[in-house]
């Protein structure tokens, strides 16, 4: 179900990707050019975009396909809290029914408000979302033992691949046949339909789960710890904002958001704007890349947890190495897809390994959160995640000042900066990142400081004689 709720958020995130293709009018190609597209006959390429409603320019779309990320990034770290505190079944749950609901309500939106009351209603929709990834770290720190978080994070986080893959190709489907509008009702349904499910059979931690069993319920406590949610103080945020580690698994997800974001919101556009790919093609081709970066997010989470297991690397050197491979190996595909021009069958494939490769980062940085403190894994994702989604709203934008002529030359450039900061970002975590508990992870450790800071000058002096005499009276004997 945390998989689902992944491939959900996804799904509704990205279908406006692919709709406002057919919802804006086409820009007159500026013959000065002309030369530096992409030109296919009519049976090669007709990207049917002709009789959009709406007059967007390029800016004006990645404004919109940006909105999301603006109510985003701010519930992060309150729905984190929330998680930690009250546990994650209701954060997650009532997070994407807010987001399915908003979703649903978008053709309404734009028919009474046009551009505007769009705006409004994806931030809407972000704000629900923005507790997702918080939400489900907690989960997981009560469910997943230490030794299989690789796989489980990876199989529950990769619905992000699914979902991509699953809001491109039925939008597709729903574009060709369809208005527009049916691909919001379609996506806004299935979230709604998934919240129910979710309320009737999930459950925040082992401690409330009616049905399972007590071997279960003995071997996670045995694994995990059996501490519920309300047995945490306030998170230790002076200590989270000191972390050198922390601070490095942050660079590492901007660098993968960075990379992600600018594929997930554009490379639909760029299917259709440069390569000309009719409306369902393009939805099959754009999800190409996210099925093979979903099998190998799969079979990289047992990779890395199997090394582990085996000894054959430590957990630190495990989520480096799998996070090397899934920021260089993309950066480089990405660039060489570019530098294919006009290459239909090679730039489909060039894109497929890199964002497959991309798949190793779920067992690498995706699940390190969890490596540095599973009591505050909500917190952690929030701040990291958090912070990584400002690029959702910087790279649709950007892309769109970038590329106002739709040619080669301006989408090189929009991979080369993709390219600088994956790899950039992934020296930062090489160099600092650590797979080892973070001492503010320890709550007797945290509280320590709160209960010395309440204590008179008078009881620390005692407390402190009578601590150096039972010293000096050990020392003797």
């Amino acid at each position: 179900m945390g998989f689902l709720a992944v491939v959900m958020a996804y799904a509704m995130r990205v279908c406006l990707s692919m709709a406002i293709v057919k919802m804006v009018r086409p820009d007159e190609a500026d013959p000065e050019y002309e030369d530096h597209t992409c030109s296919f006959n009519s049976t090669e390429g007709d990207n049917e975009h002709s009789g959009g409603d709406f007059d967007w320019s390029d800016q004006e779309q990645g404004l919109i396909l940006s909105s999301f990320f603006w109510g985003y990034v701010i519930t992060h770290l309150p729905g984190g809290l929330l998680a930690e505190k009250f546990g994650g079944k209701h954060t997650l749950g009532l997070g994407i029914l807010s987001t399915a609901i908003f979703t649903l309500l978008t053709p309404l939106a734009v028919d009474i408000g046009g551009k505007y009351l769009l705006l409004a209603v994806r931030i809407l929709e972000g704000l629900g979302e923005g507790t997702t990834y918080p939400a489900l770290n907690a989960l997981l720190a009560q469910w997943a033992p230490p030794h299989e978080r690789g796989q489980i994070g990876s199989l529950i986080f990769a619905g992000s691949q699914i979902g991509t893959v699953l809001g491109t190709l039925l939008s597709g489907v729903l574009l060709k046949n369809y208005d527009w509008s049916s691909v919001f009702y379609v996506f806004g349904a299935m979230g709604v339909v998934w919240w129910l499910l979710w309320d009737l059979l999930c459950y925040s931690d082992p401690n409330s789960h009616p049905w399972i069993s007590d071997d279960e319920k003995k071997y996670l406590e045995d694994q995990i710890g059996g501490k519920r949610n309300n047995d945490l103080p306030q998170p230790p945020f002076r200590a989270l904002l000191t972390s050198v580690p922390l601070w490095a698994l942050i660079c590492a997800q901007i660098g993968h958001d960075w990379g992600f974001f600018t594929m997930v919101t554009d490379l639909p556009k760029y299917m259709s704007q440069v390569l000309k790919f009719r409306i369902q093609s393009n939805g099959i081709v754009s999800s190409i890349p996210y099925v093979v970066m979903w099998i190998v997010s799969i079979f990289a989470g047992w990779l890395c947890d199997w090394t582990i297991k085996k000894n054959y690397l430590n957990i630190t050197n495990a989520r480096k190495i799998f996070t090397t491979i899934a920021s260089v190996g993309p950066a480089v595909f990405i660039i060489w897809a570019s530098y294919a021009g006009c290459d239909r069958i090679m730039v489909v494939v060039l894109f497929t390994i890199g964002m497959g490769l991309m798949g190793a980062f779920y067992p690498g940085m995706k699940v390190n959160g969890l490596d540095l403190s599973p009591n505050y894994a909500g917190t952690v994702m929030a701040m990291v995640n958090g912070i990584g989604a400002f690029t959702g709203i910087i790279t649709p934008y950007l892309v769109g000042l970038l590329t106002p002529n739709h040619t080669l030359e301006e989408w090189r450039v929009v991979f080369w900066i993709t390219f600088v900061i994956l790899v950039g970002t992934n020296v930062v975590f090489a160099l600092f990142a650590s797979g080892e508990t973070q001492w503010w992870n320890d709550i007797d450790a945290i509280r320590k400081p709160m209960n010395t800071h309440f204590e008179t000058g008078l009881d620390t002096q005692k407390k402190s004689k009578t601590k150096n005499t039972t010293q000096a009276v050990d020392e003797h004997f």
